[in-house]
């Protein structure tokens, strides 16, 4: 491959490719002997019934697809494991003249990704007892191992695993909904105006969730039990920055805010901490931001988690009549993806 890897939503145009890849991955693979089911063959063929039941995600290079994973909800007729909100994670394949470069480990990443914008507790799946590539895998990304068992034919011996992704039982991060713009508009306004005067330009951009939704992603922390929002951060889409202050390499986020009724509750760290999960997952090195100084609050909460200044970023901006300097914080990324290729969407 000589062009950066673009992982990426199949489109419906693809599906058919999709399919044969898949085919193609599993046939090559430790159980390509054996006869396939027709069950099995529509699961496999059939894009448009998984895209259906979650989301089907491809790995492009030099305008060919290389790999492929889809992540499904619980309930669904592709899910065979998935209980309750978690995600399954299914019919992961490359394709054979890809494979050594790393593209499993992103597509699995990427999996989890979604897995996190649903709000899902954890990550399912299955894989077979003699597929011991892929369970190398899993166990790196920290799957714990729950149990072996036989197909009722007993042709396969399969091995489940469970990723947990919830960092609190009491909180849920996930993207915003829609119909919950106006109420993070206004969570976030309550944060920037009980404790700094702000422009009404700066407000207004603040507030204007919608945009910020549909170009990147707004993540909202909600009450587990009661669903009420407590914070909120964006951050970019892959391949993408969300501030002029990233560079190559880098996650940058921005309108870190947490409603001040749910003040002591962990919800700032919880978010920041989020950020950085989203970086890991993207195989990228460092998170950065900006902070105005009057923020000290915010400053201290990014200082307890580990960043630590970027002066060399920093900047002299004027508002109006004032001027101040821009605050830049940086901290590296505990990084067990490393790819050369970009890894965009």
């Amino acid at each position: 491959m000589t062009s950066p890897v673009l992982i990426r939503e199949a489109q419906p145009s693809e599906y058919d490719a999709v399919g044969r890849l898949t085919e193609e991955g599993f046939a090559t693979g430790p159980y390509g002997h054996l006869p396939v089911s027709e069950e099995r063959r529509r699961l496999v063929t059939d894009v448009a019934a998984r895209a259906a039941s979650g989301v089907v995600l491809v790995a492009e290079s030099d305008g060919a697809l290389v790999g492929t994973v889809t992540v499904v909800r619980a309930g669904t007729p592709q899910a065979r494991l998935a209980t309750g909100d978690e995600a399954e994670l299914r019919l992961l394949a490359v394709s054979p003249a890809a494979r050594g470069l790393g593209l499993g480990r992103a597509l699995a990443n990427a999996a989890h990704e979604v897995a996190l914008e649903w709000g899902a507790p954890a990550i399912v799946l299955d894989t077979g007892s003699l597929n011991l590539t892929a369970q190398s895998l899993y166990d790196s990304l920290g799957y714990e191992r729950l149990r072996s068992h036989a197909d009722p034919d007993g042709r396969i011996t399969h091995v489940d695993y469970r990723l947990p992704l919830a960092v609190r039982d009491d909180v849920v991060v996930r993207l915003v909904r829609p119909d919950e713009y106006e109420a993070v508009a206004d969570l976030s306004e309550r944060a920037y105006t009980i404790e700094y005067e702000i422009s009404d330009d700066y407000l207004a951009s603040i507030r204007d969730i919608e945009s910020r939704a549909i170009e990147h992603q707004v993540w909202v922390a909600a009450d587990a039990a009661s669903g009420a929002l407590l914070g909120t951060v964006a951050t970019p889409r892959r391949g993408n920055t969300i501030s002029p202050l990233a560079q190559d390499g880098e996650l940058d986020f921005r309108l870190l805010a947490v409603d001040p009724v749910a003040r002591g509750r962990g919800i700032g760290d919880i978010l920041t901490r989020h950020t950085i999960e989203i970086a890991r997952l993207r195989g990228l090195e460092r998170v950065v931001m900006n902070s105005g100084p009057q923020m000290v609050g915010a400053h201290r909460l990014y200082e307890k988690v580990g960043f630590g200044r970027l002066s060399d970023r920093e900047r002299i901006i004027e508002i109006g009549d004032r001027s101040f300097l821009l605050l830049a914080f940086t901290i590296d990324v505990p990084v067990r993806l490393r790819l050369d290729e970009k890894i965009a969407g």
